[in-house]
């Protein structure tokens, strides 16, 4: 059985097969690889998982990560232990929420700032999350070449991975795969989001600063009037502030400044922030850095930090909760024996859809 690269989280396609081609009993096709059952890795067990990820083994990191995006029902009770086992070693670090319009340089903001923070004796790890496709069910996933001198960083742990279909810009197993980095010893967590606009809301609930990248002079300024993720900001970036860019990027961080100040803040007791940076010339990127760590000592000092870490995960319980009384409802065989004539008689026009909701509730 021939195995599609562009479909798996931890590998990159062509890169991948490339390595691969020579070895031992594996056909390569272009970017489809048949691994021999004798050459793939067995399942990681719990034990193993948990004394890897403790000591900081980045293989037994993306093993475990790897383990808890599964959807084989053999993995799902090895996910939940390795999970259980980690949560007493998480929550020590700052969960940093990136969004932003594409082409807004999310990836390169993230290598540069990053290879500042790991420079500076930091542990950091970043999920990159790309969107997937609607069509194939693919995903490019190509932040670690986007992110090459990070990807190579001793300090630095880049995990892409694809959205598969989950609303919000997020991944969704993004928050299991936040604490366990913070269980392997990483002190921040930046989570790059898919740039979708307004609808980028999730990853507001799983992060404790949430930063918004905008562009000058491509018409993106018209968005700081829209509400939407701009009032859920805790601080705007507006990067490429350089060349003769320079002074489109401060006129535009001088209208966000002017907007937020009319926004009711989504964090109270802090005042958001507008800032410009560019990470071609490395300048302004200090600055942000220390809006964040303003941010968190902020928090912490008026005591709403761990608050707002435990409403989240009443939140994370909640939204799992839904999805697990969603899929047991699938799951009922009068479902799957009635749903197929019901539909049929909605899409004909014949049944109204409230009535047809009704007959299922």
């Amino acid at each position: 059985m021939f195995h599609d690269l562009k479909h798996t989280p931890d590998n990159h396609g062509k890169h991948f097969a490339r390595a691969l081609r020579g070895k031992a009993g594996v056909e390569v096709l272009g970017e489809m690889v048949r691994i021999p059952k004798n050459r793939r890795k067995p399942m990681i067990s719990p034990d193993e998982a948990v004394a890897g990820i403790s000591a900081g083994n980045r293989t037994a990191l993306a093993r475990a990560i790897t383990l808890i995006e599964s959807r084989s029902p053999a993995h799902r009770d090895v996910a939940r232990e390795v999970l259980r086992r980690c949560l007493p070693l998480s929550g020590k670090s700052i969960r940093i929420g990136i969004t932003g319009v594409p082409g807004a340089g999310k990836s390169t903001f993230i290598e540069h700032l990053g290879k500042r923070l790991c420079d500076a004796g930091n542990k950091l790890a970043v999920l990159a999350v790309d969107p997937t496709s609607a069509i194939s069910g693919g995903s490019v996933l190509g932040d670690k070449t986007r992110m090459e001198e990070l990807a190579h960083h001793p300090g630095a742990f880049i995990r892409p991975t694809p959205t598969g279909g989950a609303l919000g810009g997020v991944a969704a197993k993004t928050r299991e795969a936040m604490l366990l980095c913070e269980a392997a010893g990483f002190n921040i967590i930046l989570v790059e989001t898919v740039g979708v606009g307004q609808s980028e809301i999730a990853v507001r609930t799983m992060t404790d600063f949430f930063l918004l990248l905008q562009i000058a002079g491509a018409g993106d300024d018209l968005q700081g009037i829209k509400k939407g993720v701009v009032e859920m900001a805790d601080a705007i970036v507006v990067t490429k502030a350089d060349g003769s860019n320079r002074d489109r990027a401060e006129v535009a961080c001088g209208e966000y400044r002017r907007i937020l100040h009319y926004l009711t803040p989504f964090t109270p007791g802090w005042v958001p922030r507008a800032l410009t940076c560019s990470s071609l010339e490395n300048s302004g990127l200090d600055e942000v850095w220390a809006v964040a760590k303003e941010f968190e000592n902020c928090l912490r000092e008026a005591g709403t930090f761990e608050a707002r870490r435990r409403e989240q995960n009443t939140q994370w319980f909640q939204t799992l909760l839904k999805e697990a009384v969603l899929a047991r409802f699938f799951e009922e065989p009068r479902v799957h024996e009635e749903l197929p004539a019901v539909e049929k008689a909605v899409a004909d026009g014949l049944l109204p859809v409230a009535e047809a909701i009704g007959k299922f509730l």
